[in-house]
């Protein structure tokens, strides 16, 4: 996890284990993605949240799950954005690995001396305002809407033609989503207006789910925390639907590789206030005491966070009766272990191939059978039919549950599991805290090198020499 000091969003990236299914490459670099300990990388870009707010909030919450997420990941305390603190350029430099300089994005209103208007057939003095908000919507009051093609600037390309200048023209350089489709990787992402579709990338085709839903079809509503928490509702469902294998209109998909998305309702609630003097927005006092609106939204948002925690740990275990089939089962016992019994002996090895073909899906780390599993059990179902016939090591981080509850459980397989703690206290030991003086550019080549991508297939990174996070070598 990276939480970065912003004036405008936070980034938090959840590095999670190879427990779901992941699309393989022939790649030479990809190949060499076997000792990597991420499958996939949900990046969570919340507006408004800076990292006082992380830390007055933890202090008050200390069993919140913001707080339980700061245990147990790497938290970066001096990360830094760069001028214009703006969501649009902040986000394209965390997917890039880029700065404006290298983009050439600077806020999503700018500049360009040789772009000509919609429709001006690129006749007259070039130069126009390039504007990439909801003014180049169909229908800015309808959430689902589209840009309207015949919004777009226009620009005169290397044949000497007059065309339409799209979104992922304006980027000049690639993006981590690009380079994941490039090694056959999965991608989605979901954000507050369709002009967020320059997530693409310059080829156009970086994000195989792209979901924008216009917040500026909420008017005057956009500004009210009541109103805004439903429209992150709608994001929050697209993330879950993603990490259960669904695609954002929970159809069929692959979970993806590289996804996440973004949240309004924290800066919403620092900005806005009430007729209600005991729920104001914003703070009290320069120490970031927190008003009443701002706490809600950030116990809103850590519920938000739960819920990814939650749905990235569980495999639902009907999926290993979907795969060995009902009508060979006698029990299954799930947990952060998989136990089966089966109706006949004879079904055993069949059941073990079915389960190896899905071993990513199901979160599968390794299946006991047969000989395996008299050698780690002592014990095999011909001898004793209390013996499972097959038993199932989740990958580190899975648990096999139904609970919409249970985030963890004890027990299980796993060297974290049967290590039992030995706890050595000193004063100069402190947790897991990085003091590095980092850009928030550096989570894009970051993020590949935690999938085993490299880094270096970033242009931007090529070209700033942009350093990653220093998370692996330590």
């Amino acid at each position: 996890m990276v939480i970065q000091t912003l004036s405008v969003l936070i980034c938090l990236v959840f590095f999670v284990t190879n427990s779901l299914s992941c699309p393989q490459s022939s790649s030479s670099f990809l190949d060499k993605r076997a000792d990597k300990k991420f499958g996939h990388v949900l990046l969570i870009s919340i507006d408004g949240l800076h990292q006082k707010d992380v830390d007055v909030f933890t202090t008050s919450h200390p069993d919140s799950n913001l707080s339980l997420i700061l245990k147990n990941f790497v938290y970066f305390k001096k990360a830094q954005a760069f001028l214009p603190t703006d969501s649009f350029p902040g986000l394209l430099a965390q997917l890039t690995g880029g700065l404006p300089k290298t983009t050439s994005v600077w806020y999503d209103k700018s500049w360009d001396d040789t772009y000509f208007a919609p429709g001006s057939d690129c006749k007259g003095n070039p130069g126009y305002n390039v504007v990439w908000d909801e003014s180049l919507d169909v229908d800015a009051t309808n959430i689902n809407t589209t840009i309207n093609p015949d919004l777009l600037p226009l620009r005169i390309n290397k044949d000497d033609k007059c065309v339409k200048v799209q979104l992922y023209d304006y980027l000049r350089v690639n993006t981590i989503f690009e380079v994941a489709k490039k090694h056959s990787l999965i991608t989605a992402w979901v954000d507050k207006l369709s002009a967020y579709s320059i997530v693409n990338g310059p080829s156009g085709k970086g994000v195989d789910d792209f979901y924008s839903l216009e917040i500026a079809s909420l008017g005057s509503n956009k500004a009210h925390l009541t109103f805004v928490k439903p429209y992150d509702n709608y994001h929050t469902q697209a993330i879950l639907n993603w990490i259960d294998s669904n695609n954002h209109n929970c159809e069929p998909f692959h979970v993806p590789n590289i996804f996440g998305g973004n949240f309004q309702s924290l800066s919403v609630a620092q900005k806005s206030s009430s007729n209600q003097s005991e729920y104001e927005g914003g703070y009290a006092d320069a120490n970031a005491t927190l008003r009443e609106q701002v706490k809600d939204a950030l116990n809103y948002i850590d519920d938000i966070l739960g819920n990814f925690v939650n749905e990235l740990k569980k495999i639902d275990p009907q999926k290993l009766n979907d795969t060995i089939g009902a009508d060979k089962l006698n029990q299954i016992t799930s947990d952060d272990v998989a136990l089966i019994w089966l109706k006949k002996d004879s079904d055993s090895k069949d059941a073990v191939k079915s389960l190896s073909d899905n071993k990513d899906a199901l979160g599968i780390a390794e299946i006991f059978e047969g000989d395996t599993l008299k050698a780690k059990f002592s014990c095999s179902h011909d001898k004793d039919t209390r013996c499972p016939h097959i038993a199932i090591r989740g990958v580190p981080g899975v648990v096999y549950t139904t609970s919409t509850k249970k985030i963890a459980e004890h027990g299980g397989f796993n060297e974290d599991d049967y290590h039992v703690p030995i706890i050595v206290y000193n004063p100069s030991i402190v947790r897991k805290v990085n003091d590095d003086n980092i850009k928030i550019h550096s989570i894009a080549s970051f993020i590949l090198s935690a999938l085993g991508l490299d880094p270096n297939e970033l242009q931007a990174v090529v070209k700033e020499n942009t350093p990653t996070l220093n998370f692996f070598s330590e």
